[in-house]
């Protein structure tokens, strides 16, 4: 069934708006799921968040222009599974973020820690797709060098990573004061151009879900979503050079990395590398699906990753085994 989030209105004035009960998705066995959203005050900005379910701690983190709105067929299938929050990062989505906010991956990885610390959450699986993949290897890349053990498991979705070609030339031209300004005046102004991004970002064009254009505008039109992504873009290389540090540094944490085979945002061929950076990673590849398997194929998408939560195959990371305290 199509499930819309009936939370997409800031209310400036409130900690929590009760959000309505949302129809059933493939995975949730029939199940309504309530989804609540909340507002948290952090030292850079004011974040949204939506949080489901009940049992073990589920972040997921949005990519580039994404949002919690990016998990709406995803959140109704793991709430049965797992307390599921789905973040805004600030400056993204409905969440606003301060001047000069400090945008770089390491960042915004501190930002996410930050969260389940003001949460109480004691541990915790992580989630990233594309940028916020990145975001997710640099969180587990913290908790890796201060021996943190709240983060037990990784599912990455073709995070951007040093394997693919894909934004390395055309990112930093983005990032340039003159390439900003170009994007910013064709693509943020231009309604018309809305179908051709996200027409990339899928391998079926047929299979964009009916109200994707809409929900992808909502944080250029209240939030300055694309001023934020210009300011993530300008950051690209040295993100990517940190990151490339970072790999080595997780290869404990059990992964599932999930992947779409026309994916023309990061090169599906830099799937492969990037599993074997780990000693305990299932690959997941989808044929034919581009950039957001959590759309394009979501019935699939879902049975895979609840087969990795709850999978006795792939246990959360020992303490003892990466000398956490």
């Amino acid at each position: 069934m199509r499930i819309s989030l009936p939370v997409e209105t800031k209310n400036s004035g409130e900690k929590l708006t009760p959000a309505a009960e949302l129809e059933t998705s493939p995975g949730t066995a029939g199940l309504g799921v309530a989804i609540e959203e909340h507002w948290l005050e952090l030292a850079d900005g004011r974040m949204r968040y939506l949080e489901a379910g009940s049992g073990p701690a589920l972040i997921l983190i949005h990519g580039l222009m994404g949002y919690s709105f990016s998990w709406r067929f995803t959140i109704p299938a793991l709430a049965p599974h797992a307390t599921v929050y789905a973040i805004d990062n600030l400056g993204a989505g409905l969440s606003t973020a301060n001047e000069g906010m400090d945008c770089t991956a390491r960042a915004t990885a501190d930002r996410v820690l930050e969260f389940a610390d003001a949460l109480g959450i004691k541990d915790f699986d992580l989630l990233g797709t594309s940028h916020g993949g990145g975001v997710a290897i640099m969180v587990a890349s913290v908790c890796a060098e201060t021996n943190d053990p709240r983060l037990r498991r990784l599912v990455l979705v073709a995070p951007v990573n040093p394997w693919s070609p894909h934004g390395k030339r055309l990112a930093p031209f983005l990032g340039s004061a003159f390439g900003s300004l170009l994007f910013r005046n064709t693509i943020e102004r231009w309604r018309s151009l809305d179908y051709l991004w996200l027409r990339r970002l899928f391998g079926d064009g047929a299979k964009i879900p009916p109200d994707s254009l809409a929900g992808y505008r909502i944080p250029v039109q209240e939030n300055h979503g694309f001023r934020h992504a210009s300011h993530i873009i300008r950051n690209w290389t040295a993100d990517l050079a940190e990151l490339e540090r970072a790999l080595p540094k997780i290869r404990d944490y059990p992964t599932l990395v999930v992947w779409g085979t026309k994916d023309r945002a990061v090169d599906f061929h830099s799937a492969e590398p990037l599993r074997r950076n780990f000693r305990d990673a299932r690959l997941v590849a989808f044929e034919g699906v581009g950039h957001l398997p959590y759309e394009e194929a979501r019935e699939d998408f879902n049975r895979a990753l609840i087969d990795f939560l709850t999978s006795s195959q792939f246990p959360v990371l020992s303490s003892q085994k990466t000398g956490f305290d």
